[in-house]
């Protein structure tokens, strides 16, 4: 086999999280005590700032390695260290501990604008990102009309990409990290910025890279069925820790199985930890059904989804909104009107009728939305829940394939006994009714001859 163009063996990131001061010890306090005993006050400070810092391991004895030509998805929930890897990859921050090989030229798309100078020119950056990949100009120049045609932004070449828009920068920025050579490209969620025409052009390009061109792709991506379909391996993270990596298909499946132990609540006590941030604060979603607490909901009833929130400032345009997955897929997305919302905390209920969704594991994403585009909340997987069918559904006992299951109500009627079709195939009915006279045989008359 030939040399793995990245090894990272036993790969770990620390970080340390501050905690504020109890709300009790005021300024005046502090100050008090430091004059009546500033000696004393001093210790007491620094004991407390030791304690105040939490050690954290965004990554812990990670190790894995990566061939020429493999697409890697990585995948996990939030906050399991995806980013992170990505980002000590990419030689954005340095590791706390372990050890990582190199082998090649390393392009990277982690966060929209990354490696763009906002005061220069999307022509002068496509040549600045070349410099710093290694490249010599007549190398980038070769490439150029191929990056701009990709990107779409012919017409706001010369313009400064401060003043580009989120998705225009995507744009430029993907064309310029896979169109100029890398031996190794690395993306982050970044393309989710982008409309769907340009992901799925996306997708294409980065299976051009690894299959016509044989370079090395590393994926983060929650559209887990563009991880199945571009991905050759796949990497599951939980918590810091890689917990699968092979094939793509046995990591979705860890994947789901995690999501499936999931809880039907998740609730933050207190809004200043709660996510968002100085407008929306998400404070709790959980899902509410007959059978209170379990994780197993019944297909035949119904049951609701409860959002609780909080505006910290008046805001004319807020919504909510919920994403429902199930084996990779999204079954559908829902969300009420924008309305304007005064300081306070607020509910969104929204209820799921009984005998829409099929048997299976559920997640919820819920996003809470100002403006109509602008995500002030983002949250995947928040609660997960397993759908079980619990009534003789008749002679059919197999497994229904689907992500929803809805009971229609069908109705059956005979085409040939209405009376427009009747007169459309009037030829054809009065054959088929001699044809039946025929084989009934000849009638007889009332009086028996």
């Amino acid at each position: 086999m030939s040399e793995p163009v990245i090894k990272v063996e036993n790969l770990g990131k620390r970080y340390f999280i501050g905690h504020q001061r109890s709300k009790d010890e005021g300024l005046r306090h502090v100050i008090e005590e430091a004059i009546r005993a500033p000696l004393k006050w001093f210790g007491a400070r620094r004991r407390q700032r030791k304690q105040e810092l939490e050690e954290f391991w965004a990554l812990s004895d990670v190790s894995f390695e990566v061939q020429k030509g493999d697409v890697v998805g990585i995948i996990g929930r939030n906050g399991a260290g995806k980013s992170t890897l990505l980002k000590i990859l990419s030689r954005i921050t340095e590791p706390t501990k372990g050890r990582i090989q190199i082998d090649g030229r390393v392009a990277s798309l982690l966060e929209v604008g990354t490696g763009f100078h906002p005061e220069l020119t999307g022509r002068e950056n496509i040549f600045l990102n070349g410099a710093i990949l290694g490249m010599t100009r007549v190398e980038i120049k070769s490439k150029f009309d191929e990056i701009v045609s990709f990107s779409e932004v012919e017409k706001f070449l010369d313009t400064p990409v401060k003043k580009y828009s989120s998705g225009m920068y995507v744009r430029l920025a993907f064309a310029v990290a896979a169109h100029l050579d890398p031996d190794i490209l690395i993306i982050d969620e970044v393309l989710a910025v982008g409309d769907a025409q340009f992901q799925k052009k996306c997708l294409g390009k980065m299976q051009d890279v690894s299959v016509k061109d044989g370079r090395s792709v590393l994926f983060v991506s929650h559209n887990l069925p563009a991880v199945r379909t571009l991905c050759t391996k796949g990497l599951l993270l939980t918590q810091g820790k890689a917990e699968y990596f092979d094939s793509t298909e046995q990591a979705l499946d860890a994947y789901a199985d995690g999501v499936s132990a999931g809880k039907v609540e998740q609730v933050w006590g207190d809004s200043k930890s709660a996510p968002g941030d100085h407008i929306l604060r998400l404070l709790g979603i959980r899902a509410v059904s007959p059978d209170e607490g379990s994780t197993y909901l019944a297909i035949e009833d119904d049951f609701t989804i409860e959002i609780d929130y909080e505006v910290l400032q008046f805001h004319p345009c807020v919504c909510v909104s919920i994403h429902l997955y199930t084996q990779n897929v999204c079954a559908f997305v829902g969300g009420n009107e924008s309305t304007a919302h005064p300081v306070g905390r607020f509910r969104a209920a929204v209820k799921i009728p009984g005998y829409l969704l099929n048997t299976g594991i559920y997640s919820v994403t819920v996003f809470l939305i100002t403006d109509v585009t602008q995500y002030r909340v983002l949250l995947r997987d928040v609660i997960s829940f397993q759908m079980e069918e619990r009534e003789a559904r008749g002679e059919f006992t197999g497994h229904i394939v689907g992500a929803v299951r809805p009971r229609l109500n069908w109705k059956v009627s005979r085409l040939d006994t209405e009376f427009g079709f009747e007169r459309h195939m009037n030829g054809t009915i009065e054959s088929q009714k001699a044809l039946a006279l025929q084989a009934s045989g000849p009638k007889k008359s009332r009086s028996g001859i």
